[in-house]
């Protein structure tokens, strides 16, 4: 990490402030050579984390087009440079600059942050300026891979830092915020360090195979394991309700031709998503979006209708339907309330697999009713009924679906299991496919330690059990991890982050 690199930290877009974030050994002297503090003050001296008010400057080039720096510049009456004879450093922009000095930085290196006006051209021209002095480019993630790879956060933090910025509820952000402050890595610390201690007398063992281990020690390092897989499954099961913070439920809306289902969507999303006609048969593809509804962040899916049809194109359509269901963890059954029920509307109930969470919807709700409540009971399901077409009836199905995932809709700080002695808590909820395959494998060794323990097998065979549990452990917080898969990580992210 021996280069300065340099990257736009904010959005591509007009804005009213745009941040140039640079790290990196160079960082300081750069910088300096490019901005003039108001006060006259050096960057060099410049108090850390405070912001001074200045100018960013172009400086004029030598023959080879290198920049003058700041050492050389003697500015007099003609404007011109005295060593030069060029022009004197035009200004670029008038900014703010904050200094933050190694090790006590976000990369732990030196970085620099210029405040400017959000003007993408002004932004690139500082890049540019930025790049005459030797600074390069910073990669998609580069700067929290420096903070990690320095110690200033471990990979259960970085990954937070992407979640964070890439949250689509409340309860995702205050999850990605808990496990940025360290949650997570603070009990797989715990665990780690129980695990270590057991290893280390079992190697003590394996040293002086003359000294016996008393049923005492025994039993005591037995309910330490038990204890540690106890913790393992517990920060397991709750990636079930993680996931679903961070992702969202796949959610289908079915149902025959002309029920509603793309009237629905657009009422869900709040504007015209899906192509609306009173021409059955419309709606040929599957379309998703995401919207919140009761509290649960869904990943609706609009479907073609479900009928039997010969038109080769709609059959492809009913096609993508089936291959949408067989994916969805919610399934949302439009019926056309003006309307008896019809085969279709039969076939599409049925077509839901038994175990997926479902819901009718009886739409039209603003025409005259057809469909009487006593046939709708006869189907089994849950209903309310709405009018995609007013809204009138949405909070019914807020409630409804609050109804259907309760864990889901509500704070995690209001759930625990059975016992209550783990109640989970934002920041504690793993939403990571990688961190719960890794807790999984360290689960597994963890029962099979445990079950080689009580059969009273030699040290050195559960000493392999636990250290794989480690090596798992370790994956998850960074301790040991292949290049490779860092890099994959950090490609995720946005370039300035």
């Amino acid at each position: 990490m021996s280069d300065t690199i340099a990257a736009v930290a904010t959005g591509s877009g007009i804005s009213a402030v745009g941040i140039i974030r640079i790290s990196g050994n160079k960082a300081l002297t750069v910088a300096d050579n490019m901005f003039r503090s108001a006060n006259g003050m050096r960057l060099y001296d410049a108090a850390c984390r405070q912001m001074y008010y200045g100018e960013l400057v172009r400086q004029p080039t030598q023959g080879d087009g290198s920049p003058v720096f700041a050492e050389t510049l003697n500015n007099n009456s003609s404007g011109l440079n005295k060593n030069t004879g060029e022009p004197s450093p035009c200004v670029i922009d008038l900014c703010l600059c904050v200094v933050s000095r190694a090790p006590n930085s976000y990369t732990g290196e030196d970085t620099v942050e210029f405040h400017c006006h959000g003007s993408p051209v002004v932004l690139s021209e500082v890049l540019q300026q930025l790049f005459k002095h030797g600074v390069r480019q910073a990669l998609p993630g580069e700067f929290t891979k420096r903070a990690f790879l320095s110690g200033r956060m471990d990979l259960t933090q970085a990954e937070a830092v992407i979640d964070l910025i890439e949250s689509e509820t409340t309860a995702a952000a205050k999850n990605a915020a808990g496990q940025l402050q360290g949650m997570i890595g603070l009990k797989l610390s715990s665990i780690y360090n129980n695990l270590l201690d057991i290893m280390t007398h079992f190697h003590a063992v394996l040293d002086y195979p003359d000294e016996d281990i008393d049923e005492f020690n025994l039993q005591t390092y037995l309910n330490s394991l038990q204890e540690v897989e106890s913790e393992l499954q517990h920060l397991l099961k709750s990636y079930e309700h993680g996931k679903v913070i961070k992702n969202g439920i796949p959610t289908a809306i079915i149902g025959r031709p002309n029920t509603g289902k793309s009237s629905l969507l657009n009422a869900l999303l709040g504007f015209e998503r899906a192509i609306v006609t009173d021409v059955a048969g419309t709606t040929r593809d599957t379309i998703e979006e995401k919207a919140i509804i009761g509290n649960v962040l869904l990943r609706l899916i609009d479907t073609a209708g479900l009928r039997h049809t010969e038109n080769e194109i709609e059959k492809l359509g009913v096609e993508r339907t089936v291959a949408a269901l067989s994916g969805a963890e919610l399934v949302i059954l439009v019926l056309d309330g003006s309307q008896p029920l019809m085969r279709e509307d039969y076939d599409a109930l049925h077509s839901i697999p038994p175990d997926v969470p479902k819901i009718a919807v009886v739409n039209k709700s603003d025409l005259p009713a057809v469909l009487s409540d006593t046939e709708i009971n006869k189907l089994g399901i849950k209903y309310c009924s709405i009018s995609a077409l007013s809204g009138e009836g949405l909070t019914s199905l807020d409630e409804e679906i609050k109804n259907l995932f309760p864990l889901f809709a509500a704070s995690p700080e209001d759930t625990g299991d059975d016992s209550g002695k783990h109640i989970q808590q934002y920041g504690s909820l793993i939403t990571n496919a990688r961190q719960a395959d890794a807790l999984t494998r360290s689960a597994g060794s963890i029962n099979e330690a445990i079950t080689a323990l009580t059969a009273s097998v030699t040290p050195d065979a559960v000493l392999v059990d636990i250290e794989s549990a480690l090596s798992a452990i370790g994956e998850i917080t960074g301790k040991n991890m292949r290049e490779d898969i860092i890099s994959g990580i950090f490609e995720r992210f946005c370039v300035g982050k």
